[in-house]
């Protein structure tokens, strides 16, 4: 058997569900997931994914017929559940006949999943561990997608292999798709193996060609190591922090004075506490456009995950898309493949 066949048998689950050549999902990247890079990507194979992230119903719904003008081929929408406008949004996915709804943010309501179902979307939703994933499988979930600390953007606490560990040997009844850290073909073929339908990848695609990433967002993501993606950081236990992945910049010291000069004016009686906590949630509003959109890579947020040190250069879509199937390939028919058989 063959290296290429072997590869079209491990992510067959996986194409079927997404009706792509390559079980390559996109991840939802902020500013950077629209139409150029959501129809590039589908259309070298892979599924693009649009980031609506706070995009009224009215500016989604524009993004998706321009993306639809783009590609003949699927591609998904990835839904925030927290937007106040979710129901309206769910609407516009199935006004615009939507294959696919990534559910992402949280937990989802079952009325909001079965809004999508009942018009023949296909939904997947996050799943941080094995008993939530189970419990979104019965709420009606397709397929799940688990993510790991590697990621760029908003990071849970547990790494991509300890995930994949945990997951994908407990839940096999639909669909799971790895992601966080994944940047060459060789770590798609091994989470295949472990029994994934196949990956999520957002960092590696930021350098494409068609994104509409600023030259120095892009630039910065090329001389970028991956211990330079980092967390951020969280000075107080009072005062939570949901953790982001970004290359550390001036910006990422910054944030930790801001948070010290909060919590001081709230220890003196100035600003209460609740006051205190939308200061510091709010430090970044802004922050991610000023980096991707405007090129200010010293005082925006560059998020990436830490397969960033993996970018090397920009390139056109097709050409990341065939490189990451090439070395899928060439590692499956390696020697140490040919020994373990």
């Amino acid at each position: 058997m063959n290296a290429r066949h072997t590869l079209e048998q491990l992510w067959n689950r996986g194409k079927t569900f997404l009706g792509t050549d390559c079980a390559i999902l996109g991840g939802a990247m902020s500013w950077v997931s629209e139409r150029h890079l959501v129809s590039a990507l589908s259309n070298a194979g892979g599924f693009g994914v649009i980031a609506c992230g706070a995009m009224p119903p009215e500016l989604l719904e524009q993004e998706i017929a321009a993306t639809q003008a783009m590609t003949d081929k699927p591609f998904g929408v990835n839904l925030i559940i927290m937007h106040p406008k979710l129901d309206e949004l769910v609407a516009v996915c199935v006004r615009r006949q939507v294959s696919h709804v990534v559910l992402a943010g949280g937990i989802p309501k079952g009325p909001t999943i079965d809004a999508l179902k009942a018009a023949g979307i296909k939904v997947i939703c996050f799943a941080p561990s094995a008993r939530i994933g189970q419990k979104l499988v019965r709420m009606g979930a397709d397929a799940l997608v688990i993510e790991g600390m590697e990621a760029g953007g908003h990071i849970g606490p547990v790494s991509t292999s300890v995930l994949a560990q945990e997951i994908l040997p407990a839940i096999t009844d639909v669909p799971v798709f790895v992601a966080g850290g994944i940047g060459r073909g060789e770590a798609i073929v091994s989470y295949l193996q472990m029994g994934a339908s196949g990956v999520q990848l957002g960092t590696r695609f930021v350098c494409a060609e068609e994104s509409i990433a600023h030259p120095k967002f892009k630039e910065c993501f090329i001389r970028s190591a991956a211990r330079d993606a980092v967390p951020s950081v969280q000075i107080d236990p009072e005062f939570p922090v949901i953790p982001v992945r970004a290359i550390a910049n001036k910006a990422t010291a910054d944030f930790i004075r801001f948070q010290q000069e909060v919590i001081a004016r709230h220890r003196r009686g100035e600003v209460e506490k609740k006051e205190a906590q939308l200061e510091i949630e709010h430090f970044w509003a802004g922050a991610l456009r000023r980096a991707v959109m405007e090129g200010d890579v010293e005082n925006g947020s560059v998020m990436a995950g830490q397969s960033v040190g993996m970018v090397t250069r920009v390139q056109p879509m097709r050409e990341i898309i065939a490189e990451l199937v090439a070395q899928a390939e060439a590692f499956l028919a390696g020697p140490l493949q040919a020994k373990i058989a």
